[in-house]
Protein backbone atom coordinates (compact mmCIF):
# COMPACT_ATOMS: atom_id res chain seq x y z
CA UNK A 1 0.00 0.00 0.00
CA UNK A 2 1.15 3.62 -0.85
CA UNK A 3 2.12 5.89 1.74
CA UNK A 4 1.27 9.27 2.51
CA UNK A 5 3.18 12.27 1.96
CA UNK A 6 2.90 12.59 5.50
CA UNK A 7 4.22 8.80 6.22
CA UNK A 8 7.01 9.89 3.50
CA UNK A 9 8.21 12.96 4.67
CA UNK A 10 8.71 11.29 8.45
CA UNK A 11 10.69 8.46 7.14
CA UNK A 12 12.49 10.58 5.21
CA UNK A 13 12.94 12.77 8.17
CA UNK A 14 14.38 9.62 9.93
CA UNK A 15 16.92 8.79 7.38
CA UNK A 16 17.89 12.40 7.09
CA UNK A 17 18.73 12.16 11.57
CA UNK A 18 20.39 8.91 11.34
CA UNK A 19 22.97 9.73 8.08
CA UNK A 20 23.37 13.85 9.48
CA UNK A 21 22.60 13.73 13.29
CA UNK A 22 19.85 16.39 12.04
CA UNK A 23 16.65 16.94 14.21
CA UNK A 24 14.25 14.57 12.40
CA UNK A 25 11.38 17.37 13.12
CA UNK A 26 13.74 20.42 11.22
CA UNK A 27 13.15 17.99 8.13
CA UNK A 28 10.13 19.95 6.21
CA UNK A 29 8.88 19.65 3.13
CA UNK A 30 10.52 23.68 1.63
CA UNK A 31 13.55 23.00 2.92
CA UNK A 32 16.79 22.45 0.71
CA UNK A 33 18.85 19.37 0.76
CA UNK A 34 22.24 21.56 0.60
CA UNK A 35 20.93 25.17 1.77
CA UNK A 36 19.37 24.58 4.48
CA UNK A 37 20.52 21.25 5.70
CA UNK A 38 23.88 21.07 4.70
CA UNK A 39 23.83 17.61 3.33
CA UNK A 40 26.60 16.67 0.86
CA UNK A 41 26.38 14.92 -2.30
CA UNK A 42 28.10 11.88 -0.38
CA UNK A 43 25.76 11.92 2.71
CA UNK A 44 23.13 12.12 -0.11
CA UNK A 45 23.95 9.30 -2.07
CA UNK A 46 23.66 7.70 1.68
CA UNK A 47 19.84 9.27 2.03
CA UNK A 48 19.01 7.99 -1.56
CA UNK A 49 20.04 4.05 -0.84
CA UNK A 50 18.38 4.29 2.06
CA UNK A 51 15.34 5.48 0.74
CA UNK A 52 15.33 2.97 -1.81
CA UNK A 53 15.54 0.63 0.27
CA UNK A 54 12.57 1.71 3.23
CA UNK A 55 10.22 2.84 0.28
CA UNK A 56 11.03 -0.15 -1.89
CA UNK A 57 11.50 2.43 -5.15
CA UNK A 58 14.37 2.84 -7.26
CA UNK A 59 15.69 6.42 -7.77
CA UNK A 60 17.88 6.99 -10.31
CA UNK A 61 21.29 8.69 -10.41
CA UNK A 62 20.25 11.05 -12.75
CA UNK A 63 17.37 11.98 -10.65
CA UNK A 64 18.59 12.51 -7.61
CA UNK A 65 19.70 16.05 -9.07
CA UNK A 66 16.72 17.22 -9.60
CA UNK A 67 16.02 16.61 -5.74
CA UNK A 68 16.57 19.88 -4.48
CA UNK A 69 14.24 20.10 -1.18
CA UNK A 70 13.11 17.85 0.45
CA UNK A 71 9.66 18.54 -1.00
CA UNK A 72 10.64 17.02 -4.29
CA UNK A 73 11.80 13.87 -2.71
CA UNK A 74 8.54 13.10 -1.00
CA UNK A 75 7.05 13.75 -4.31
CA UNK A 76 9.14 11.53 -6.54
CA UNK A 77 9.07 8.51 -3.75
CA UNK A 78 5.12 9.19 -3.71
CA UNK A 79 4.91 9.05 -7.42
CA UNK A 80 7.71 6.05 -7.78
CA UNK A 81 5.71 3.42 -5.72
CA UNK A 82 2.73 3.70 -7.98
Amino acid sequence: MALSKEEILAGLAELVNEETGIAADTVTMEKSFTDDLDIDSISMMTIVVNAEEKFDVKIPDDEVQNLKTVGDAVSFIEKAQA
